[in-house]
């Protein structure tokens, strides 16, 4: 469906019987028609019938006049043109204020984030505030709120106050993927909210992830999914060897079925893990995703790929909106070269031209896959990182560079960003690569009410990268409490625990 307002992101409206499931905004048109469509998928309903229910609706509007934002129809105009116009109305409007509790002025917050130093970059909000949660929703964020008005209250005094961290590249399909851990286990360490898993599962055991992991974990979890079919349950052993695993058409389906939380694929691109097969586990990746039609992007792990010419013909290959993810990895090909977006001290063309044209830069620290070298180098020459991640699994969670968000923003802390921005990498800017809940990675009011409390501790602090180089700081990020859907990881506690 076309907005008027957001002409080259559609929005896709999906209702199955009495059900109808929240908006998704797409991040582009799956192809160059971007004429709006209404799609029936039903059995023995007559089409007269079909008509005469659209005419029923066309006639329960009252009030057309309101929909002259998005363009009233004519007198003469047809009932699907009138339609169009009072859906992408409805549409503008959940988008613009999602539905949340009318709070009466006896009503209380079921928490206040109480005295913390608030910093929301989506707002280029700053400052000393109280924040206030009612039914898993932001419903204010004020300088004071009394605590007369909390039923819980957690104290944030002195401490710095964002939105949930998003993760955009974890590991967190323990039991299936060999090298998930349980993303509320990572709470404590990285004070994430939401978290995205990297390619653990394929279209084969994508359900079982679906069933038994998401719904089970408090954390919101997303996926991209692996291309190939089994994703990444056969390590050590590398997935991609045998390119018949790699399966357009199921991996297609997988993303289309579960297109609420599938971002959409994800590819190992190095050597070790597809040998000789060059750029066609891209090429099937991109399939996937524009078979499956969601508006879907590809997730492109690099770090020792083949040789140099496949670097640059993968980042050639890379649409707008699709992450490369280790985007400063310096880990070698199997013949020991460096084959990676800096190539002896200078940035590849393909590299920049990759960024200017929209392609995300995503950190994906890892256990192996994060060299200040070449940091430094693609920084200087105009390939900062979008989205800052972690790529924390059971090996690379315990290495010496400690790849969780907080610390990996600590990092670039170090590097020179500014707060604001490293907490923008980490909040807002991943989410809008999520693109799934509206508000996600920020605190305006009617957000998910997901917030990290962490302590700015100033002093000497060093960091080590994935290759033994190391830097020093003067300042770095520690997790404090982590609320997710308005519900703290510890005290204090809700009674009843959670209804979500």
């Amino acid at each position: 469906m076309a907005l008027s307002d957001r002409p080259d992101q559609p929005v896709v409206l999906h209702g199955v019987q009495h059900l109808f499931h929240p908006p998704v905004l797409l991040p582009q048109w799956p192809s160059e028609d971007r004429r709006t469509r209404m799609v029936f998928i039903t059995r023995d309903v007559p089409q007269d019938a079909i008509e005469a229910a659209l005419t029923a609706f066309e006639k329960a509007i009252e009030k057309p006049s309101e929909l002259s934002s998005v363009g009233k129809p004519a007198a003469s105009g047809s009932r699907r043109e009138f339609l169009v116009a009072a859906a992408s109305a409805a549409a503008t409007t959940a988008f613009a204020s999602p539905a949340h509790a009318v709070m009466g002025p006896e009503d209380k917050f079921d928490l206040v984030i109480k005295g913390g130093e608030v910093l929301d970059p989506s707002q280029s909000l700053s400052g000393k505030h109280d924040i206030g949660i009612r039914y898993g929703v932001v419903e204010a964020v004020e300088p004071d709120i009394p605590v007369a008005r909390a039923v819980r209250v957690l104290d944030a005094s002195g401490k710095l106050v964002t939105p949930g961290l998003v993760d955009l590249h974890a590991h967190v399909y323990p039991y299936g993927s060999a090298i998930g851990i349980p993303a509320d286990e990572l709470v404590g360490h990285q004070c994430t909210t939401t978290c995205v898993s990297a390619g653990d599962a394929g279209a084969n055991n994508f359900a079982a992830f679906r069933r038994f992991i998401v719904a089970q974990t408090r954390t919101r979890l997303y996926a991209f999914i692996h291309i190939a079919n089994t994703g990444l349950a056969s390590s050590p052993v590398a997935e991609l060897t045998n390119i018949d695993i790699a399966n357009v058409d199921a991996a297609a389906k997988a993303i289309a079925e579960n297109a609420d939380i599938a971002i959409g694929t994800k590819v190992r691109m190095s050597e070790n893990v597809i040998a000789k097969n060059g750029i066609e586990p891209l090429k099937r990746a991109i399939a996937a995703c524009e078979r499956a039609g969601t508006g879907g992007r590809v997730m492109v792990h690099i770090g020792g790929v083949e040789n140099r010419a496949l670097m640059s013909e993968i980042l050639d290959f890379m649409r707008p909106g699709d992450i490369l993810t280790h985007a400063y990895t310096g880990a070698p090909n199997v013949a020991g070269e460096f084959t990676n977006i800096v190539q002896d001290g200078r940035l590849l063309p393909a590299a920049l031209a990759a960024k200017q044209r929209g392609v995300v830069f995503d950190v994906g620290h890892g256990g192996g896959s994060f060299d200040y070298t070449v940091a430094e180098a693609a920084i200087a020459q105009g390939c900062p990182p979008d989205t800052i991640s972690s790529d924390i699994h059971v090996f690379s969670g315990n290495t010496p560079g400690m790849p969780y968000v907080t610390w990996v923003m600590s990092k670039f802390l170090g590097l020179g960003f500014p707060l604001d921005q490293v907490v923008a990498m980490a909040t807002v800017s991943p989410a809008k690569v999520i693109n799934r809940l509206p508000k996600l990675g920020t605190l305006q009011v009617g957000a998910p009410g997901d917030v990290a409390i962490m302590k700015l501790v100033e002093g000497p602090v060093s960091f080590v990268d994935t290759r033994n180089n190391t830097r020093n700081g003067v300042v770095h990020l520690q997790p404090v409490q982590t609320v997710t859907a308005g519900v703290p990881f510890g005290r204090p506690y809700n009674a009843p625990f959670s209804v979500r």
